[in-house]
């Protein structure tokens, strides 16, 4: 096999592999908010946030919940939602908040676009690398052991990027908090305030925290069980 031929796998396997880990991100920030039971009953009682909202039960809030959450992937068309608040039924969010709201729907939408991406890609490579293989018993046996050794490669260059990121913002959430929301919205409409906007009061910063923390960590499982395999087979 030539030298340019290893190369152009390595390549390929790499550029793959970012667009997996993209994919596994995205499933990451997924399985902690739409596939974690109880995940926001917790943390709703952990930060007590019905002690900062007009008179109202946890199921309500819940239903709230469940409804913006469908709001984000597209299952809702808007965010106009009613509830029981103060003994009033009343609409729980503002004009404001519901605009914030559809700027991060449109984070949501994207990142599921760009994990359909990812896997078509990685389709994509595999189609390649299995039918470019199967010309010769010399290169499937190549392949067999480039493809897991970029994989690997691709992996571990990114994992590292993503726990330097990781161990940076950890020094100080808040300010890099605040940087993310600059560097994907264009507006301030997520500057909000806990005396009118109710929005903030359900997801105070250690919400954020805590989601961001148990995101890391779904992905360092996701990606270190991809590393590994890849590893094995290489």
């Amino acid at each position: 096999m030539t030298i340019t031929a290893k190369t152009i796998t390595y390549a390929a396997g790499i550029f793959t592999v970012f667009w997996l880990i993209i994919a596994f991100l995205i499933t990451s920030v997924e399985a902690v908010a739409y596939w974690t039971p109880g995940y926001y009953e917790k943390e709703y009682t952990k930060y007590q946030v019905l002690n900062d909202l007009p008179e109202m039960n946890m199921d309500d809030l819940l239903d709230v919940t469940d409804e913006m959450m469908a709001f984000l992937r597209g299952k809702r068309e808007n965010l106009h939602v009613y509830t029981t608040m103060g003994g009033e039924y009343r609409e729980f969010f503002n004009d404001r908040e519901i605009a914030h709201m559809e700027d991060v729907r449109g984070l949501f939408i994207g990142g599921l676009w760009l994990r359909r991406i990812g896997i078509l890609i990685t389709l994509c490579f595999a189609a390649l690398a299995y039918f470019w293989g199967r010309k010769s018993a010399e290169r499937t046996e190549a392949l067999k052991r480039l493809i897991p050794k970029s994989l690997c490669i691709g992996t571990g260059a990114v994992f590292a990027v993503a726990l330097a990121l990781i161990g940076i913002i950890s020094t100080d959430f808040s300010k890099y908090f605040i940087v993310f929301h600059k560097i994907f919205f264009n507006n301030d409409l997520w500057v909000l305030d806990p005396r009118t906007d109710m929005l903030i009061n359900i997801v105070p910063e250690g919400f954020f925290f805590d989601t961001a923390a148990r995101i890391a960590l779904v992905f360092a499982v996701i990606v270190g069980m991809f590393f590994v395999g890849n590893l094995v087979i290489e």
